[in-house]
């Protein structure tokens, strides 16, 4: 219940989901950034990933209501009422509206906050680590397969300055390529923090991090198609193969893959269309070969 509040107080402070244009530029006068730091990691990235994984549980009742004579008496009643409830005013749409209609906006208000979670420029994820806790690192690299899971995108890594373990912060870089890290300052919780201070002792790295455009940084796409191979290629780090589950859906025309606590459901393209003939894990990604 927390995360869908804190969904609906970003909405309202900056729209990244929806709103109007005008209204938009009203709030990008307010704010130049949120920073969003919420109960847990874990509650975090089931807020991401809630979307997407709605969409996929609404498609597979859709596809019941739609099949059975009970589902398609009762779908249609059951889906305006629904849609009354969520108006974000007292006025309903008086107009006569099919069913489909109605599943079809559900699923389209859906895949617009899926979008917006996914979309660097709206929202960007950042891992957060202690380079000389292995841990704290093998946490963070845990916490990146996650996201990617949910949905999200990882724009970068921070971990606290120390210049007696300049080795270990080389060994970071190379640990979260092709993530870009940068060091931050160390903060207390010990005593009163002067953000004025800290955010002056910020590094050209940190602020370039902070501020870039995200979606033109070094990334790796979490899936790849191979036609010609006919194999899926999932980025997962963090994780290892005993660790993921995969099973197909609809005829074979999905994917599902379940890693930690995240589930992700792939559409294959239609010339790849397959059962899966095996899979192996290499170079912290989930190959899939279909036939």
């Amino acid at each position: 219940m927390d995360s869908i509040l804190a969904v609906g107080a970003l909405e309202r402070l900056i729209q990244f989901i929806g709103g109007t244009r005008s209204d938009t530029k009203e709030l990008d006068r307010k704010f130049d950034m949120i920073i969003y730091d919420g109960i847990s990691s874990e509650e975090t990235l089931r807020m991401v990933g809630a979307a997407e994984r709605s969409r996929w549980y609404m498609r597979y009742l859709r596809n019941l209501a739609e099949k059975t004579d009970t589902g398609r008496v009762t779908a249609p009643s059951f889906l305006k009422l629904a849609e009354a409830s969520l108006k974000p005013d007292s006025t309903v749409d008086s107009g006569w509206r099919t069913a489909a209609e109605i599943w079809d906006t559900a699923d389209n208000m859906l895949e617009k906050g899926s979008r917006a979670f996914a979309d660097p420029l709206k929202f960007s994820c950042y891992l957060v680590m202690d380079p000389s806790n292995c841990m704290s690192v093998n946490a963070a690299l845990r916490y990146w397969g996650c996201a990617i899971q949910a949905g999200a995108h990882v724009s970068g890594a921070f971990y606290p300055a120390s210049p007696s373990h300049r080795s270990i912060n080389m060994s970071i870089d190379d640990t979260f390529f092709p993530l870009v890290t940068a060091s931050v300052p160390f903060l207390s919780m010990d005593s009163t923090i002067n953000w004025d201070i800290a955010l002056k002792d910020l590094n050209a790295d940190a602020k370039k991090l902070l501020t870039m455009n995200n979606g033109s940084g070094r990334s790796i796409s979490p899936v790849t198609f191979d036609q010609t191979k006919k194999t899926v290629t999932l980025f997962l780090p963090g994780f290892d193969k005993s660790e993921i589950k995969l099973s197909q859906w609809r005829g074979g025309s999905e994917l599902l893959v379940e890693s930690g606590d995240q589930r992700r459901v792939i559409t294959l393209p239609s010339k790849m269309l397959g059962k899966v003939a095996g899979a192996k894990f290499e170079n912290r990604s989930l190959v899939i070969t279909l036939k």
